[in-house]
């Protein structure tokens, strides 16, 4: 069944990720640190639709509290009630859609960096739907979003100078230490440092085996047993010859049964 909110899940590519650490002025590494905290470093589900997450404290607070005593467990000036991730998020969405359309896009955290809606000038976009649209589109332009709000917010200086608790406490709220994110972070920023940063062209494969249906485990950029075993399986299903390292001919086939799927 169509979808708004569904594409073709285009992965981040070299030129996106250039274009972003060129605006952001931040190692591959320090950007790389935000993603993975804020998503597992992957900006869509499986099934091709962006990450987020409705904040129903968002909501009712951009709707002036109308809807807390009939929908609380979408609208409530208490943060929480998340529930499972995926299709239920989009499911909390699509029910505040239904009640405010434009409260409802600026109350959810959208895609790589989990930038939210209501940051939609500081992306760039001209308004909430604009912003959305390029979340949907590709991870490129996510990433972009990501970085036009971290140079809007005047976070990015912290993420420059490795001030991981500044950063927190900006781009997360004051309630950071909570879930340390601070922590997370420069955790996430030695890793990546001493660990080199994700390959894009296996990270890209992944994606795609995943939204194929072959589970290669973390979308990481990292060739591991389950990703070469998902890659294999698909090789043979698709007459390929099989290989232990992922080659031109099978990234294109990839693609190309990406561009075949229905949105």
């Amino acid at each position: 069944m169509s979808d708004e909110f569904r594409s073709h899940g285009a992965a981040l590519d070299d030129e996106g990720l250039e274009n972003a650490l060129d605006l952001a002025k931040v190692s591959a590494a320090q950007l790389w640190a935000v993603l993975a905290v804020e998503t597992s470093g992957n900006g869509y589900f499986s099934d091709r639709r962006p990450k987020i997450l409705f904040e129903r404290h968002v909501f009712s607070r951009l709707t002036h509290q109308m809807f807390d005593a009939q929908h609380p467990d979408i609208s409530s000036k208490t943060p929480g009630n998340y529930g499972a991730t995926g299709d239920h998020q989009y499911d909390r969405l699509n029910q505040a859609i239904r009640l405010n359309r434009n409260a409802a896009l600026q109350s959810a955290s959208w895609g790589l960096g989990q930038t939210m809606g209501f940051n939609y000038t500081t992306t760039g976009s001209a308004d909430v739907e604009a912003m959305v649209k390029r979340m949907v589109m590709s991870e490129n332009e996510q990433l972009l979003c990501t970085v036009g709000e971290l140079i809007g917010s005047g976070s990015v200086a912290a993420l420059r100078a490795k001030d991981w608790a500044n950063f927190a406490r900006r781009y997360n709220g004051p309630n950071y230490a909570i879930n340390n994110y601070d922590l997370r972070l420069s955790a996430a920023y030695q890793k990546f440092s001493y660990g080199g940063t994700p390959d894009l062209r296996i990270r890209m494969a992944q994606a795609y085996l995943t939204y194929l249906g072959w589970h290669p485990g973390p979308i990481d950029g990292i060739v591991g047993k389950q990703t070469r075993d998902a890659m294999n399986l698909f090789q043979a299903k698709e007459g390929l010859d099989l290989t232990t390292v992922l080659d031109d001919q099978t990234l294109e086939r990839l693609r190309s049964n990406i561009l075949a799927l229905p949105l």
